[in-house]
């Protein structure tokens, strides 16, 4: 399947799909404290999701090899690098948590994910979270017709790695559209001007995972889907979904709630 190119039509409808994946992690921005449980979080996103008149991506999807997931959206803490699936353990004080949420409108897909800091954490752990959603920030503003896959690569890894952090790389962005996952994908490291070229109509997912520690990661347990850092060290995730316009980039998955840019965004 090769990268498809979305019309006016197909990018309103990503627009909307993008925006109501957004407007779920507004809903549950207050609810993430103390004491609560990711399976409450999946509970409450599911019910917010019928609310809105989406479905979930993510509940029963079975790519080859994988068992079906078992939930509504994925709830990755602190070591988790991704794929976390909700379970029963209270949140603490001090706990990091990446909420990641696709949602279904009219066939297209929206899938967006941010960090929750839980209570007050440590100066490391806000640290983290705080370059790595940077980092995806400087890949989202490399965007624009012309420059290559492997430019936005390379501004996170860059980013990232001269702030004394590193670059999962076993995981990486997305095309997006009418599937889930579509071509092409979308590398958090790389050099300047290699790989695909952007051309307006694309549409695709920038979600660097960032490690405090080391890059590598392995499978936790035996569920099939949870990843975390080899080295137990936290790891953080930030994602949004974007369109190549005719002259730059728009963010398809940001609300009213949604974390403004860092101020070296311009516009």
């Amino acid at each position: 399947m090769g990268i498809t190119i979305k019309d006016e039509a197909g990018i309103q409808g990503m627009r909307t799909a993008g925006r109501l994946a957004a407007e779920v992690l507004d809903y549950l921005t207050p609810l993430i404290k103390p004491g609560v449980t990711t399976r409450e979080i999946d509970q409450w996103a599911a019910e917010c999701m019928a609310s809105q008149g989406t479905t979930s991506a993510t509940l029963g999807y079975q790519p080859a090899g994988y068992p079906p997931y078992p939930a509504s959206l994925c709830t990755s803490v602190n070591n988790v690098v991704c794929h976390g699936i909700p379970n029963d353990k209270p949140l603490k004080k001090g706990d990091i948590v990446n909420v990641d949420v696709t949602v279904i409108k009219d066939g297209w897909y929206g899938d967006t994910s941010r960090m929750f800091v839980v209570g007050d954490a440590s100066i490391a752990a806000r640290r983290l979270v705080g370059i790595t959603f940077d980092a995806m920030w400087h890949g989202i503003i490399q965007v624009k017709p012309g420059i290559r896959l492997g430019d936005i690569g390379w501004a996170i890894q860059k980013f990232a790695e001269s702030n004394g952090f590193s670059v999962v790389r076993e995981f990486c962005g997305h095309g997006i559209g009418r599937n889930f996952h579509e071509e092409p994908q979308v590398l958090h490291y790389g050099k300047p001007g290699t790989l695909e070229e952007l051309k307006p109509g694309m549409t695709f997912t920038i979600e660097p995972m960032i490690n405090a520690g080391r890059r590598d990661v392995k499978e936790f347990g035996n569920d099939g889907w949870t990843i975390v850092t080899k080295d137990h060290s936290l790891s953080a995730q930030w994602e949004h979904t974007v369109l190549v316009t005719e002259t730059g980039y728009e963010v398809l998955t940001l609300s009213e709630g949604s974390p403004p840019p860092p101020a070296f965004v311009k516009g």
